[in-house]
């Protein structure tokens, strides 16, 4: 659609489109909160950012990484946020974001959202998610592990990663 072949009014009714296309198009490809499973990959989410933690410095199995949490929901209900690298500490409480190309794990036997080097995460419009008060506490379940101790763990990088590839343990 473009938008010189209408004659609007005035920038509050363009505005006003380019808005409800948006959530449309946000609409056709997101993924609720509270339908989050371990091992998805290539998350879309839409959600207000309602509690934020300051950046820190982790030691994993690949060496020191900047990680930042946040406690984010949608209409659905709440998740942990992981942000990862370059994207740690790029949000902040009351934000609206867009999680595109996001990760879930377990941790803990809570499910959570993982963003990084691969993902994006973008402001957008405040009216495309509720109001932190309208926000459910309800949060995704994690399956019963059957006595195993850990959770799921991300698959393998898609190439192009620093070192070699260890694929799944």
């Amino acid at each position: 659609m473009t938008y010189t072949s209408y004659r609007f009014k005035n920038a509050k009714t363009i505005y006003t489109c380019i808005v409800l296309e948006l959530k449309y198009v946000m609409e056709s490809s997101k993924v609720n909160v509270i339908d989050l499973k371990p091992g998805m990959e290539d998350v879309h989410v839409v959600v207000r950012v309602l509690n934020v933690g300051n950046p820190k410095v982790i030691r994993t199995k690949a060496g020191e990484r900047t990680i930042s949490e946040a406690l984010v929901g949608d209409g659905t209900g709440k998740v942990k946020l992981t942000l990862w690298g370059r994207v740690a500490g790029t949000i902040t409480e009351g934000d609206v974001i867009e999680v595109v190309g996001g990760w879930t794990s377990v941790f803990r036997n809570e499910v959570q959202l993982n963003v990084g080097g691969r993902g994006k995460v973008n402001k957008v419009d405040a009216s495309l998610a509720p109001e932190s008060s309208e926000i459910p506490d309800a949060m995704p379940k994690a399956p019963e592990q059957g006595g195993q101790s850990g959770g799921f763990r991300r698959p393998p990088p898609r190439g192009g990663g620093r070192g070699r590839s260890r694929g799944w343990r």
